[in-house]
């Protein structure tokens, strides 16, 4: 099993490999929080540090029959690189959903790349599969002692970085890296609470945690990539069992607003998985109030196809954007009156458009259906309260 040794060794072996990243506060977000930035770790993410340690303890014999592994993409990039400095051949399976940004990069870094259509979990299938055929060192992106060891280094550096810390928040996919974390802090500070954070459409551990027993889920549903994972590692299950204090869940609109809430505030790009923690804080999903927290921005490797849907979903859950539908009897000047109140409260009207084919409005009515860009949600409500005291009805 994993031992705090062992994470010592992995932080020894990965001195001249995986950057040290900063420990920032993040005050615009919350007092008291300090975010973890392994985004900026050298492929975008923390993945490489267990990878490249795994790698790095093989023998020569399994390092001429060469390496393969399975990932949605961050795991599949730590391992193509770690590979290639060694001089091991390396084949790594994905889902074919998988983000394009995160494949091209596997592949520029050295590894053959094979897409596995369904998910992360029928990748691991194929993967396993071809390791049999093979004889290749399989590289668990989770379920392996010296894997975890590799991303327990990072609780290593929490500690040293911050010493007075008192909760980490750290994203959940598989389990690895929370598994390594959880360990490494609590064996040096007990006292120092670990919360876990998983997507609501894909909480296999948060499942298996809360009932106590080992589960698989039949899907998962989540732009959040990282930790797309429907069936969560038997090893990491029992270390987080012993030493991770709570597990919640956050929605995909969550997610979308902390992304945004990072790059506004702090000027960093997350994906999905690695915004999960902020996620966590920005929302109460954990008691967190008065305590020096750091949120493990796990990764930043986002795909640019689905960056601008993420922040316009941001924008909408942070009351930044909105569309109201008005109902107006179609006669001049109404439209004149919608936009002195919206202007008299501080909106901005970005779009309008009229609707005058609905067949459940009247003949002489029409739907006016206007986009607003807006401070808040208090400035929305303000808007519609003055619309509806203006006589005008929105429409739900």
């Amino acid at each position: 099993m994993l031992t705090l040794d062992k994470i010592y060794h992995a932080a020894f072996a990965l001195r001249e490999v995986a950057r040290r990243t900063d420990l920032i506060a993040a005050p615009r977000l919350a007092e008291g929080l300090y975010l973890k930035t392994e985004n900026l770790q050298v492929t975008g993410s923390f993945k490489l540090r267990g990878a490249y340690y795994k790698i790095s303890q093989l023998t020569e014999a399994e390092r001429e029959r060469g390496v393969i592994a399975c990932s949605a993409g961050n795991h599949a990039q730590g391992v193509a690189l770690a590979a290639s400095r060694m001089g091991i051949p390396s084949v790594v399976c994905m889902p074919d959903g998988a983000p394009i940004m995160k494949v091209e990069s596997t592949k520029r870094l050295g590894a053959r790349v094979e897409l596995v259509r369904g998910t992360y979990d029928d990748a691991h299938d194929r993967a396993v599969e071809l390791q049999q055929q093979t004889g290749m060192t399989f590289i668990h992106p989770y379920d392996d002692e010296l894997v975890m060891a590799g991303q327990g280094t990072i609780g290593l550096e929490i500690l040293d970085q911050l010493p007075d810390v008192q909760a980490v928040v750290v994203p959940i996919g598989g389990g690895g890296l929370i598994a390594g974390v959880a360990l490494a802090i609590k064996s040096l500070r007990p006292e120092v609470k670990v919360y876990g954070v998983q997507a609501a459409g894909a909480a296999s551990m948060y499942d298996a945690w809360k009932a106590g027993s080992y589960r698989t889920l039949d899907r998962v549903d989540t732009f959040a990539d990282g930790i797309a994972v429907k069936t969560p590692g038997e090893q990491t299950f029992e270390l987080i069992r012993r030493y991770v204090d709570d597990i919640v869940t956050v929605s995909e609109d969550e997610i979308a607003a902390a992304i945004l809430a990072l790059m506004e505030n702090q000027k960093l790009v997350a994906e999905g998985a690695g915004a999960t923690p902020v996620a966590a804080a920005l929302f109460g999903k954990l008691p967190l109030a008065g305590q020096k927290t750091v949120c493990l921005i796990s990764g930043g490797n986002i795909d640019v196809n689905i960056l601008s849907r993420v922040i316009n979903r941001g924008l909408v859950m942070g009351g930044r954007k909105c569309n109201l539908t008005i109902a107006l009897e179609d006669k001049p000047g109404q439209l004149t009156r919608v936009s002195e109140i919206i202007s008299g409260c501080g909106a901005n009207v970005v779009s309008v458009q009229y609707d005058q084919g609905d067949t459940n409005m009247a003949i002489t009515s029409c739907f006016l259906k206007l986009g607003l860009e807006t401070r808040d949600a208090d400035q929305i409500a303000e808007i519609k309260q003055k619309l509806e005291a203006d006589g005008f009805q929105l429409v739900v």
